[in-house]
């Protein structure tokens, strides 16, 4: 339904009549006329009007922007941190390991609302709310991503680490030279599941971002927007969300075989 009212005209989304596409059926667009210029300039389909609206009433290519800057930044880093953590949770023996274990199992048990407020109170003591970092460091510890990969690490032969072992390789070496490449297909299951969390994640952004557009997320972007166009202008409203929500269905669509590797492996013993 998003997909096609980013197609309709005004009356089309409001008597949901004209099919999945609408009738495209020339339109005027009242704001252009407004602002000047000519009925010709003015005078397009309802496709173009919602997508020209959309673009040129918000800036979403910013937006698009700051939501790879975040994710990708968050990814990065909970990747830096999990392999370690995993490595060491799956292959190396040592006191306690089964009560760390379970640590990080429990602390699966906790919501994000739960610890927002003490979160936003440290950002703010060091003066950090309203920049990339507010959003980037307190997701770069992910728990699940810990979980995920010393679930796959759990498959890869003992074997393989002690041939690693024996040619001199440290521990360090082995996690980025020998479990690193295994990994590849747990890594971009973790990487779906973490993209899209973020990608979409509506609560943190809009409580440590406040009013600073040039950071808005997409989420928090297209609520702006939607004051802007005073609520009631579904069609670009539809048209801005579509873009935002194509990049991951792109992304999943792309790395969706290796995904479901991923989940498979990672679930056995």
């Amino acid at each position: 339904m998003m997909l096609s009212f980013s197609f309709k005209s005004p009356s089309e989304i409001q008597s949901i009549s004209g099919g999945f596409f609408g009738a495209q059926e020339m339109m005027t667009d009242h704001r252009c006329l407004k602002a000047g210029r000519s009925e010709v300039e003015c005078t397009m389909l309802p496709i173009v009007y919602n997508y020209r609206a959309a673009f040129e009433e918000a800036p979403l290519l910013r937006y698009l922007l700051n939501g790879v800057i975040v994710t990708l930044s968050i990814f990065a880093i909970q990747v830096l941190i999990a392999l370690p953590c995993a490595y060491a949770l799956a292959k190396l023996k040592f006191w306690g390991r089964d009560v760390v274990f379970g640590l990080v199992i429990f602390c699966l048990l906790i919501p994000v609302h739960a610890i927002a407020l003490p979160l936003y109170l440290m950002l703010a003591k060091f003066g950090l709310t309203n920049t990339f970092a507010a959003l980037v460091i307190p997701w770069t510890i992910s728990v699940f991503g810990i979980f995920l990969m010393r679930q796959f690490f759990k498959t890869v032969p003992d074997d393989l680490i002690n041939a690693a072992r024996m040619d001199g390789m440290s521990e360090f070496s082995i996690v980025w030279k020998v479990m690193l490449p295994t990994a590849i297909p747990a890594l971009l299951a973790f990487a779906i599941f973490s993209v899209v969390a973020h990608w979409n994640d509506y609560y943190w952004p809009r409580i440590v971002i406040t009013g600073d557009r040039d950071l808005m997320t997409p989420p928090l972007g297209l609520r702006m927007f939607k004051s802007d166009m005073d609520g009631n202008e579904y069609g670009p409203m539809m048209a801005a969300a579509t873009v935002i929500v194509a990049p991951l269905v792109v992304a999943f669509l792309l790395a969706q075989r290796r995904f479901i590797e991923g989940i498979t492996l990672t679930g056995m013993k």
